[in-house]
């Protein structure tokens, strides 16, 4: 049975402005470095944009990702086993998710978004292609720890987190994610995770810059989000969107940068720009085998299998739930 209505744990405000989006947005906004959290991208036109990045030729994570969930289904069987919880971390994506519950024969499947609308819609999708499948959505900012359902609170968990999410925290903001997934999940859970593997800079630079401007249609977005939801007056028009990768960080930066001087209110708080200042939204981890295992460990997950596509230009990571020691 789904539960259609699911569960609603964000904090609006009186207004119905969410509290922490609103928060987020002036506190980055007040930066010396202008910055807003990758997560605010994801408002109903956000996540469909998104779904229409993951099909422009440049952006090849999805297809790498896909082709491990097709090719591996026997193996995820064997490690994960039937009857656990699937706890996705993110809408369900209408291609991946699927491959994965064929595969291993889940007990429930419990997505976590904070986009409601989209939640909603994915959820509903999931229930009628597998219409014996126990769907509980529950709309919150899974960045934070989570109470499941109670009706998964006795199945083992299986936490899904597709699509390299990860690497857009930052190593300190990821570990606190991964560790309140560990609380979130349980003892005794198992996690799946996507994780972009480094490559030359040019693939790496086009992925998040298609020649059709999806991409940049999907950054820009978030400006119109801000004026829709913040009672904001940016000008748009002025904001150039921008993928550049950092060696030194190992990732790809997305920016919105100012192609002329501007000033804006947001929220009855004022703001200015130069021309050639950016907000930096995104940034895009791409990791080697042994930053993934570290960035787990600290987590507070032991790796137990790594799966990459044949041209090994993405990663699929099964580990499970560290124990705890008192001592190495």
């Amino acid at each position: 049975m789904s539960d259609s209505e699911g569960i609603r744990l964000v904090d609006l405000d009186e207004g119905g402005v969410d509290r922490a989006f609103r928060s987020d947005v002036l506190s980055g906004l007040s930066q010396p470095q202008k910055a807003i959290p990758a997560r605010w991208f994801y408002d109903e036109r956000g996540s469909q944009l998104f779904e229409d990045i993951t099909r422009v030729p440049e952006y090849y994570p999805t297809r790498a990702e896909t082709e491990i969930l097709r090719g591996k289904g026997d193996e995820f069987a064997r490690l994960i086993g039937a009857g656990r919880a699937v706890v996705e971390f993110g809408s369900g994506s209408s291609v991946k998710t699927p491959l994965l519950l064929s595969a291993i024969a889940p007990g429930a499947y419990v997505p976590l978004d904070i986009s409601g609308e989209f939640l909603r819609a994915a959820a509903a999708d999931l229930s009628a292609k597998f219409p014996g499948l126990p769907v509980h959505p529950v709309e919150a900012d899974f960045t934070k720890r989570v109470e499941l359902p109670g009706a998964v609170a006795n199945l083992p968990k299986l936490g899904f987190f597709p699509g390299s999410t990860i690497g857009n925290m930052v190593p300190r903001t990821a570990v606190d994610l991964l560790r309140e997934m560990r609380v979130t999940l349980g003892d005794g859970a198992l996690l799946l995770i996507g994780m972009d593997l480094v490559k030359d800079k040019t693939v790496l630079e086009a992925a998040y810059d298609d020649a059709a401007g999806v991409t940049a249609a999907f950054n820009l977005n978030l400006l119109t989000r801000i004026n829709r939801e913040l009672d904001a007056a940016i000008p748009v028009e002025a904001f150039q969107h921008e993928a550049r990768w950092v060696d030194t960080y190992a990732r790809i930066e997305m920016h919105l940068v100012a192609q002329q001087e501007v000033n804006f209110t947001v929220s009855g708080e004022q703001f200015a720009m130069k021309a050639g200042e950016t907000i930096h939204t995104e940034n895009s981890h791409k990791f080697v085998r042994r930053s993934a295992n570290t960035l787990l460990l600290a987590g507070h997950w032991t790796p137990v299998e790594h799966w990459t596509d044949a041209e090994e230009r993405f990663s699929l990571v099964l580990a499970r739930a560290t124990i705890p020691r008192s001592a190495p």
